[in-house]
Parts: C-alpha cells; structure tokens; sequence
C-alpha cells in the first residue's frame, strides 16, 4: 500500500473513532437526563398508624403490642431496608375471603408505594409486609383488600375488614370509622415538579416554598392523590391547621397518575407525601 493510501486511511479511521465516541456519549447523555425532581423540603409533619375495628379493642392491643415487638427486635429496621436501602422487598400474597376462617381482613390502597403496591398477582410494601407477619402473628389467614384510599377507613367503620393499613396519617375525623394503632412512621409532604421547573430552586424553608404557592392563582393546577394529607394542604383543613391556597387542586387515585398528568402538561405541580415522591420519581427518571 502506498503512502497516500495509508494517510487516507489513518484519517479514516480516525474521524469514524471520533464519530463513535460522540454518539456514544450523546446517547449516555440522553438516558441519564432527568424529567422529573423533588423538592427537598418537607411541608408537613405527620404520623402514619393502623386503623383498627373500634370494636376489637383486643386486636389493638395485638396490634401495638407487635408494633413494640418488631421495632424491638429488628424486624422494623429489616423491613425498612427492604425499600429503603439494599434490602430485597418480600412479596405477599393474599388469601380469598372466607368467613368460615380465621383471618385477619386488611383495607389498604395498593398503590402507594413504598407502603402498599402491586407487581401481578402479589402484594409488596412497607405495610403489607407488616400485615403478613402481624397475621402470622395472631395465628390468622391474611386477607388483602384493595380498594380507593378515601373507602379504606370507611371499610373498617362498616366491619368490612379488621384493620386499615394504607400509610395513614393519624387525623381527628378518620377516628369516626377507626381506633388508631400507636405510630409506627413519621412522614411529610413534599413537592413534585418536572425537572427544568426552578419555580422553588432558590427556597430553603417550607415557610419559602408556601410563600411561592400562595402567589398561585387558579389556572395553576396541584395535583394530589384522592383523600390524602395533600388535598387537605391544597385545599385548606381547620384541623390540621392548612390556609390552602388558591391554586386548583386536582386529585387522582395515586401519586404517579398525577405526575404523569403533570408531564402531559394537564398539571403544573405535585403534592405528595415523602417517600411515595422519591419512588415515583425514580421511577419515572429510571423510564427516561
């Protein structure tokens, strides 16, 4: 091969080297790109519990007698690794109601991860897994019962199941249809936006961010999920303390239909409480 030849093909290969590298590192850019972000401020202070039938105070006791136990021994911590850290999360599985059995009948709203979700046919979650080792606990037959989360105490109220497991917030009125169990999670609400928003990028306190949502007029669409703290927040609650604001508050049946909602650009924000806003967001920037 002559010299000429050879020079060609040195620049050849060269320019198609250069070609690859910058594709492949567009490409990596792409994928790594994020859609959406939470903001790192918790708006709320709150404490989740089971709602127990108010007329099995004996299962109360049950139920915060094995609260005490498995934080006690570890159990708690495992469970928490399990969604939390590097933990492996344990699938559930649900019996048919039979009222010829022993069985302990859970109300839960099965899409609320980290605390109740579905993969198939199993249950997984926080509460679920809690749920399983409480009946197994009490010598009973695990029966899940999914349903809206605004029917969950309701449920429990009508005797329809013994115990509501469905990240609840510990609130005067829930206690017209359940006793509460003794807390067992602190939780908050946090903001959901979509990834190049910098609405809230300068706040360093919940006091800054509601300053933000209180200059929101009504074409500024919040979505939240049906029935949970965060409609209370929008909206406004005299119990808990909430002005809300004058922004529409939307709600859907679960955390990730609203920030799919708000990425269609049908919504603005999200509200949310803490850790179901880290897991949809991973989620969705994991699908991106």
């Amino acid at each position: 091969m002559n010299t000429k030849k050879i020079i060609a093909l040195i620049i050849a290969v060269s320019i198609l080297t250069i070609f690859i590298a910058g594709c492949g590192a567009s490409d990596k850019d792409k994928e790594g790109s994020a859609v959406v972000k939470v903001i790192e401020i918790p708006l709320t202070q709150e404490e989740y519990a089971f709602g127990v039938d108010k007329n099995q105070p004996e299962l109360l006791e049950e139920v915060n007698n094995f609260i005490a136990k498995i934080k006690e021994d570890g159990t708690y911590e495992e469970i928490l690794n399990r969604y939390f850290g590097d933990g492996e999360p344990q699938p559930v599985s649900s019996a048919e109601l039979n009222p010829g059995k022993d069985q302990l009948v859970v109300a839960t709203n099965a899409a609320f991860e980290p605390f109740e979700y579905t993969k198939g046919d199993k249950y997984y979650g926080i509460d679920m897994e809690i749920a399983k080792l409480l009946a197994d606990h009490l010598g009973k037959e695990l029966v899940i019962s999914n349903m809206d989360f605004e029917s969950v105490c309701l449920s429990v109220g009508q005797g329809k199941a013994d115990i509501a497991m469905a990240g609840l917030t510990i609130k005067e009125d829930r206690k017209e249809y359940v006793q509460f169990s003794d807390k067992y999670y602190d939780a908050a609400q946090m903001l959901v936006v979509k990834a190049d928003d910098t609405t809230f990028d300068d706040c360093k306190t919940a006091e800054d961010v509601e300053t933000i949502l209180a200059g929101f007029g009504n074409d500024i669409k919040i979505g939240v999920q049906n029935g949970t703290t965060a409609q209370f927040y929008v909206e406004g609650d005299e119990e808990w303390g909430f002005d809300g604001f004058n922004a529409s508050c939307v709600g859907y049946k679960s955390g990730s239909l609203a920030v799919q909602d708000m990425l269609n650009g049908n919504i603005q924000y999200v509200i949310i409480d803490e850790a179901p806003a880290r897991f949809i967001v991973d989620a969705f920037n994991e699908l991106n």
